[in-house]
């Protein structure tokens, strides 16, 4: 066989199966195709290779190139169907609605940051208890950071070496806030009990998660911003029972196991009786975070009667949450951005 015969052949199979391919109605279709032009007993182009046999000696050569690439063609004839087709598994990905004019989905390179985690995991904890969450905003002023949260204005709390105050110009002073009523980042996620309760009426009940300001310097437990989780329900006959009882569902849930709850006397301006919660984990006793009775002047300062509603509060660090669930031994790992650590989460 002349060399010219031999490639015309070749030439004639590469258009035939690229036809083949392009004629497939379904990926079983294709599949048979496959087997028919490169299959590796019966396939047309390996027996058209047993024809090199026949070809003269001195254009063995080029007609090996050719054959070669005639086989690369074919092979990419048949990924080109394969792809249109769904991928040649036996399945046919072409869905009679499908319109691929239509945008893409992006593939999501990366992870979720641990405190976002953190706070995703804990809205769907507190959703299921029956807690809406409500967001407020991060700079905010004297009256619902303080004075709103019965927090006097001789308490430590308010002291500017414990608080990020924000300077404003005097035009801009004088109209939007009065000298009595300075901003500040915020230092507490309470906060946003305020202005829920300012704008609602009982029964609330709601739980807030969000950034928090404090100048502290940053050691292993400490960081001037972190997250808070705050929880308010505020209702009939609420008692500190009922807050008990939810501190034990929140704990139980979140660390996975029945969590022994206890909670030791304490003090916080804003509640009354007031509390702090802790549960025991790996074999010791952890500081949950505070808690309690929504002091009645709380209750007054937002216009409800004391005599008519009660209801609970507390607050959580998040950052201490997600520490002691992952075992990290340093908060700062949280805020470095080393992809070392994250890529663990």
């Amino acid at each position: 066989m002349s060399i010219e015969t031999f490639v015309q052949q070749l030439d004639e199979l590469a258009q035939s199966a690229a036809s083949t391919f392009a004629a497939a109605a379904d990926a079983a279709e294709l599949d048979a195709a496959r087997v028919e032009f490169l299959g590796a007993k019966k396939g047309k182009l390996k027996a058209l290779q047993k024809n090199m046999g026949s070809v003269p000696g001195e254009s063995r050569k080029e007609a090996g190139m050719k054959l070669n690439a005639v086989k690369q063609a074919i092979q990419a004839a048949f990924e080109e169907a394969q792809g249109r087709l769904g991928g040649g598994d036996g399945t046919d990905a072409r869905d009679p609605e499908f319109d691929p004019t239509l945008p893409g989905t992006a593939r999501r390179i990366g992870k979720l940051h641990p405190i976002t985690q953190t706070i995703n995991e804990l809205k769907d904890i507190m959703g299921r208890l029956g807690f809406t969450p409500a967001e407020g905003p991060e700079v905010e002023d004297d009256q619902h950071n303080f004075e709103a949260l019965n927090i006097p204005r001789s308490h430590p709390a308010r002291d500017p070496l414990d608080n990020f105050y924000l300077s404003v110009a005097q035009s801009q002073a004088e109209s939007a806030l009065s000298s009595d009523n300075p901003l500040l980042m915020r230092s507490q996620t309470s906060t946003v009990q305020i202005r829920v309760m300012e704008n609602s009426q009982p029964p609330i009940r709601i739980v807030s998660l969000g950034r928090v300001y404090r100048p502290d310097s940053a050691d292993w437990s400490h960081y001037p911003m972190f997250h808070q989780i705050e929880g308010l329900m505020v209702d009939k006959n609420v008692t500190l029972a009922d807050l008990k009882t939810v501190l034990k569902l929140f704990a139980s849930n979140y660390l996975g196991d029945e969590v022994p709850i206890r909670i030791r006397p304490s003090f916080f301006p804003f509640t009354e009786p007031s509390v702090e919660a802790d549960y025991y984990w790996n074999g010791k006793w952890v500081e949950f975070g505070g808690a309690g009775v929504v002091d009645p002047n709380v209750l007054r300062s937002v216009g409800y009667d004391p005599d008519e509603v009660s209801g609970f509060a507390f607050g959580l660090g998040i950052e201490r949450l997600c520490m002691i669930r992952h075992q990290i031994t340093d908060i700062r790992y949280l805020f470095t951005n080393d992809v070392r650590f994250l890529r663990q989460f």
